[in-house]
């Protein structure tokens, strides 16, 4: 089954209006695949989704960072599914490492708001750990709380790639990859297996993107730290397909 291939970029917590519109403006003018052939998503931080999306191509989306697990309400600083869907924004990314170790986001509670966000109809880019032992337990909450798999995205993320500059090899990738597909398969269904794309989240960026995309199971990437350099932002794009 052809997975569409899925360029993230998460923009953190960085940039001023007049900087992200110079990467928007950047994203624009490129001439990139169609979206039939790529998805790509961009992820600002929440003070600038509103800007980035009228500003944006409309075949490239917008994701925010993070959403709450259930309804809005008492909930100081967090923000809502069902803001999100108010707002006109598809995608956000649920249970970053950044936000699992910074903020101890525990696999369950990122499996209830990966679930509830979907619920909602907002497509989500769901973030697993590192090793093998990290992995597994990272998947079952979302496996056992998810029935649309259709809205969901895997990130797999080896935490100590993230920011260190490190990347793991496009073997090393591949392996963790395939070793995730085949534990959808068993846990959840072959359908799922084959159609659910895998995106990898391990310092990726225009020096390396071509070989890790070249992998069977690598679906994708969602780029961090490259994602707002102008010379880098369109790396992952143009060249994989």
């Amino acid at each position: 089954m052809a997975r569409k291939f899925f360029v993230g970029g998460n923009w953190k917590c960085n940039g001023t209006a007049e900087e992200v519109k110079k990467i928007v403006t950047t994203l624009n003018e490129a001439e990139v695949p169609s979206e039939d052939v790529v998805e790509v998503v961009v992820s600002p931080p929440f003070v600038f989704l509103t800007l980035v999306k009228s500003l944006l191509r409309s075949d490239f989306h917008v994701a925010a960072q993070n959403c709450w697990v259930r309804k809005g309400g008492a909930f100081t600083g967090e923000i809502s599914a069902e803001m999100l869907v108010n707002l006109g924004i598809p995608w956000v990314i649920i249970g970053h490492s950044e936000r699992r170790a910074l903020l101890n986001e525990s696999n369950e509670f990122v499996g209830d708001k990966v679930a509830y966000a979907v619920s909602q109809g907002v497509k989500v880019i769901a973030c697993i750990g590192e090793t093998l032992e990290q992995r597994e337990p990272g998947s079952t909450p979302i496996a056992e709380k998810v029935t649309n798999w259709e809205n969901v995205v895997l990130a797999y993320e080896p935490v100590w790639a993230i920011g260190t500059g490190k990347v793991a090899t496009p073997a090393q990738a591949q392996e963790v990859h395939c070793e995730l597909r085949k534990w959808l398969n068993d846990n959840v269904n072959s359908e799922v297996a084959a159609s659910t794309r895998i995106i990898y989240g391990g310092s990726v960026n225009g020096a390396n993107c071509n070989e890790l995309a070249a992998q069977p199971d690598v679906d994708g990437f969602l780029v961090g730290g490259a994602s707002l350099k102008i010379s880098d932002v369109l790396s992952f794009i143009v060249p994989l397909v």
